[in-house]
């Protein structure tokens, strides 16, 4: 083996563990943010007994109470349900946006599951199993965790202690569902624990929306004391999956949006779950009022924001709380310091209670659908900061990429053949700066061609003086002018932010998001996975399926640089038999990475050894070699530093003298 390739070794081991930390310089992955106080609810008097029955006489005791013990007095009425009740409706139609089943529960008055009809748990699904709900893509509620909270859980703080008897979030409320048979609008809880003051919770579905509207109302009874503003904590999102099978795309986030008055660009907080559980929770740091608050996953969103003026100003900060995934560890034992993966946002609301005997409600609007870019942007152009977050510094190029890849996408009805075209077309625009870079390359390979035996002859002469045989090769490149072309690197360095580009608008792109391809390709977002595995490689991790794109992606790279003309100049050639490993090592990394970005670098590399094998027997390279420039850029900076070296010889003889 030539020596020179044990270079090539540790440079693949270093890109290898330098992965990580380019890829988290580059924005792509980021680490948590730093401990912060986290923002919950004190415990409540009566957090830990069962929910409190209704008495002959009307009044509230814990049914755990001693008999005789002192019980807070009844003030105003007392609504609670006598049990606990689970409901499960479906809204919408099918076919439109806003087609949901959602299951709620009265305890704490919470929604359990969401599930959107116009999605599914895995591409490919047949008309019979996309009518079934259980294969509908579930956006919240997927149990994960004992301590998980149901979506819309509102808890007390202390400031609205007073106000319960026991915690919001496990009282049984007494719930109505809103709407006729076949045209349900939604559903409304109501508890009066018996401390002046009447709750009502609402959720209304509203047909052709991706959106759910949350109401909250407090009637006040009995209270006189009004003054100040109570605080409560929303959790709108709990249970987001994280089940896009993509290990470059950590999920779920959490994420809290705010501009204040002089910004034109909101302010974006994004957090992701520190899954060793060193961190669990934290301060989203945002100024008030908030423009939106929630969690997401690689394809989904649940977005909390408020619905009107006075709501918004009740929308003061947010925080986030990492729960342990007992659902992952169970399919991953032993790694407990791993489980930490589920993500929930906690939004604190500030409320002014109504006048005696008035009631006053806030309304808030969710997004609840797809991160596709036309539908969030029709809902709150502010979601498309949390897009542009999701593409990273190169947000500009991989939006240029995403526009092309719709256009060609309604030309051919497919989004591999529509990747296929925007490679053709990079190539296209890239081929005369290639071809004038190739014509620069090959006259200065012939020139080095006809110059080499006078450099060996140089190495020969002055063995013996290594100084003086820098001197002489010096001399002799300037003077036949053999300097490597400016633009020889110039295409490379073109298509890498194409590529990076395209990486990222691949990677989230919903458009590709179960677009299936050549038939054995179901998802072009995610590996093809044409056998299952479900093993753990050396350096690849663990391996769900055998990938049949990235091994041709590294063999039709390889061939496409070994279609290349083998340089003869030593440093040249040395770059070319490093080049040879690249293939492999960039498969190892994409190895679990989405089909369509192994489709752009298959067809590159085709398009390469065409462009060798056909083009250039048609059109070859001119070699010819022109004059040699007296004031190019190297023979300006070789004539500079052989003055230089000039200079420092004579210093010391004007010394001796």
């Amino acid at each position: 083996m030539d020596k020179r390739l044990l270079y090539v070794l540790p440079l693949c081991l270093a890109i290898v563990l330098g992965w990580g930390f380019v890829a988290e310089k580059m924005g792509w992955v980021k680490k948590p943010a730093p401990p912060a106080k986290p923002v919950t609810a004190p415990e409540a008097p009566g957090a830990a007994t069962p929910p409190p029955v209704a008495s002959a006489a009307g009044a509230v005791t814990p049914a755990n109470t001693p008999t005789g013990a002192a019980a807070a007095p009844v003030v105003g009425p007392v609504v609670v349900d006598e049990a606990e009740r689970v409901e499960t409706l479906v809204f919408g139609t099918s076919g439109t946006a806003g087609y949901y089943q959602a299951t709620f529960s009265n305890r704490g008055a919470v929604l359990q599951e969401l599930r959107t009809g116009n999605y599914y748990d895995q591409a490919g699904r047949n008309d019979a199993e996309r009518a079934e709900p259980k294969h509908w893509r579930v956006l919240v509620g997927e149990k994960q965790a004992a301590d998980q909270p149901g979506s819309f859980a509102l808890r007390a703080t202390q400031s609205s202690q007073p106000l319960v008897r026991e915690p919001l979030e496990s009282a049984l409320w007494r719930g109505r569902v809103l709407g006729a048979e076949g045209a349900r609008e939604g559903i409304e809880y109501e508890l009066a624990p018996g401390t002046g003051v009447t709750f009502k919770k609402r959720f209304l579905f509203r047909p052709g929306t991706d959106q759910v509207r949350v109401e909250l109302e407090i009637r006040n009874e009995a209270l006189t004391d009004v003054a100040g503003f109570r605080s409560f904590l929303l959790t709108p999102a709990a249970g987001v999956p994280n089940d896009s099978g993509d290990s470059f795309y950590q999920e779920p986030q959490a994420v809290a949006a705010s501009r204040a008055a002089e910004e034109t660009e909101p302010s974006l907080t994004v957090q992701m779950p520190d899954r060793s559980g060193a961190t669990r929770s934290g301060a989203l740091a945002t100024q008030p009022p908030l423009l939106y608050a929630g969690v997401y996953n690689k394809y989904f969103a649940v977005l909390l924001r408020a619905g009107d003026a006075d709501s918004k100003a009740t929308l003061s900060g947010a925080s986030w709380r990492s729960l342990h995934d007992d659902a992952w560890l169970a399919r991953h034992p032993g790694k407990d310091k791993e489980a930490w993966r589920q993500l929930i946002v906690d939004v604190d609301l500030q409320l002014a209670l109504p006048a005696p005997g008035t009631s006053r409600t806030w309304s808030y609007e969710t997004y609840a659908g797809p991160k596709q870019r036309d539908a969030m942007l029709a809902v709150l152009p502010e979601h498309g900061a949390l897009l542009k977050h999701d593409l990273g510094f190169v947000s500009a190029i991989a939006r240029v990429l995403l526009a092309v890849l719709g256009f060609f996408h309604m030309i051919t009805a497919s989004w591999g053949f529509a990747i296929v075209l925007l490679t053709v077309l990079v190539r296209a625009i890239l081929f005369p700066i290639n071809r004038r870079s190739q014509t620069a390359m090959g006259r200065y390979q012939a020139k080095m061609k006809r110059v080499q035996p006078r450099i060996e002859e140089a190495k020969k002469r002055w063995e013996k003086d290594p100084k003086k045989m820098r001197e002489e090769q010096a001399r002799i490149m300037q003077e036949e002018g053999a300097f490597p072309p400016l633009g020889g690197c110039l295409p490379p360095l073109l298509q890498l932010p194409i590529f990076i580009g395209l990486f990222r608008a691949i990677g989230v792109s919903f458009d590709l998001h179960h677009a299936p391809f050549l038939g054995f390709i179901r998802d072009l977002s995610l590996p093809d996975h044409l056998l299952p595995l479900g093993m753990d490689l050396p350096i690849v991790g663990h391996v769900a399926a055998l990938n049949v794109l990235p091994p041709i992606m590294v063999v039709m790279w390889i061939l496409q640089q070994r279609s290349m003309p083998r340089p003869t100049e030593e440093q040249a050639l040395l770059m070319y038999k490093m080049m040879m490993w690249m293939p492999i090592v960039m498969g190892i990394f994409l190895y679990n990475y989405a089909a369509g970005l192994s489709i752009y670098m298959i067809t590159t590399s085709a398009l390469g050894i065409v462009e060798q094998k056909y083009i250039k027997k048609r059109w070859p390279i001119d070699d010819t070699e022109l004059p040699p420039k007296k004031d190019g850029f190297f023979a300006k900076l070789m004539s500079a530093q052989m003055e230089r070296q000039k200079q420092l010889q004579a210093e010391p003889r004007k010394k001796k003298r």
